[in-house]
């Protein structure tokens, strides 16, 4: 039984099912898709990059409306007025500082104290776009003096004082 172990010929169908590729449909499809992954990630990207950039800006903001608030009570004088300068950076400031009348509360008596509502806000421009951040705090600052006062703050006239309540 002598037979010849020679490779024979697989049919055509056969041998293009073992050895075939992609088609040219399935190349421009893979493409297509990773062409549209990557512009998404692109604009993922680019988002990412502008949102880093704006909240640096609103970080610097905040810096410097707090050191502008710092500077309410010592370098500028606690009293009722507007006040504004330029930063580095390209950001100005602008100072606030109202005054808040307390003296419904104390119908007998001058207030103790001047209470003073201080704004800060920091001002920039970004991408045409003005941009602020502001901050507030309430600062106490001395008793005004008032004409019906005495010395020290204290009123011209007896008040009546309640007495205390036995123990």
């Amino acid at each position: 039984m002598g037979t010849d172990r020679r490779a024979l010929p697989l049919p055509r169908r056969a041998h293009r099912r073992g050895c075939a590729g992609f088609s040219l449909l399935e190349v421009l499809v893979a493409f297509a898709i990773l062409a549209i992954t990557l512009g998404v990630l692109m604009q993922i990207f680019s988002r990412a990059l502008s949102t880093t950039a704006v909240s640096g800006s609103y970080a610097r903001a905040a810096e410097l409306a707090e050191a502008t608030l710092a500077e309410a009570g010592a370098a500028v004088p606690l009293e009722e007025g507007d006040y504004s300068g330029e930063a580095e950076g390209g950001m100005t400031w602008a100072l606030r500082i109202t005054q808040i009348d307390v003296a419904d509360l104390f119908p007998d008596q001058a207030p103790p104290v001047t209470p003073y509502r201080v704004t800060a806000t920091a001002y920039w421009g970004e991408r045409g776009a003005e941009r602020q951040f502001s901050l507030a705090t309430l600062r106490l600052g001395p008793a005004l003096e008032d004409a019906g006062l005495g010395a020290g703050g204290a009123p011209s006239t007896p008040r009546v004082q309640t007495p205390a309540r036995p123990r």
